[in-house]
């Protein structure tokens, strides 16, 4: 056992150190002390950072993926749809990247491109829970329910305990039903305008 923590903590240095080789040393530093930023929830400070070692080596994917992240923490989605696009021109086989982009293509309300990423993520990693939920709100917010619940019960597959597909996947149902019930009732469906009139009140 004692061995493997060993090789398993060689491993894990022996990345940092290809990382730090590959950005070189003073963009590492900045990249480093992003991170710390990033992580205390101070993302001003990290997209400050971020920008400082991106001037010093432009060919590296991470420090725009992660100023990107930070500026996603800001609200400032505009400007971490760009870091993310540069990151996957350099980068164009990592799923992660591709996710974080459809989040914030979700957030400004972009559904269909939020919905092309989330499927360029799953193309990439067909075990990605989180990419099939965020695929399946943005179909839901495009009034595609049954696309919606597909991916909801394809992220439970693989992680059966996500309470928020869960969730997401009872929301859809419900909202599904409405449609059903608000097409029925307007076809003078006496109990579908009941039912709907119950769901509106829920």
């Amino acid at each position: 056992m004692k061995q493997l923590y060993a090789s398993m903590f060689f491993m894990v240095m022996l990345i940092a150190y290809c990382a730090a080789s590959a950005l070189g040393a003073d963009a590492q530093s900045y990249f480093d002390s992003a991170t710390g930023f990033y992580n205390e929830g101070k993302f001003s400070d990290a997209v400050r950072e971020y920008g400082k070692a991106i001037s010093l080596v432009q060919d590296r994917s991470e420090p725009y993926y992660y100023r990107g992240k930070a500026y996603y923490k800001l609200g400032q989605y505009d400007e971490a749809i760009e870091d993310f696009n540069r990151a996957i021109i350099i980068k164009s086989d990592d799923a992660e990247m591709y996710y974080d982009r459809g989040l914030a293509y979700f957030k400004k309300g972009l559904y269909g491109n939020a919905v092309e990423d989330d499927t360029k993520a799953i193309a990439l990693n067909p075990r990605f829970a989180a990419a099939y939920h965020n695929r399946g709100i943005a179909y839901a917010r495009r009034d595609q329910f049954d696309e919606a619940i597909d991916d909801y019960n394809k992220a439970l597959s693989i992680r059966p305990a996500y309470m928020e597909a869960y969730f997401s996947r009872g929301f859809a149902y419900i909202k599904k039903a409405s449609a059903d019930f608000k097409k029925a009732c307007g076809m003078g469906d006496k109990n579908a305008c009941d039912n709907l009139k119950q769901l509106s009140e829920q």
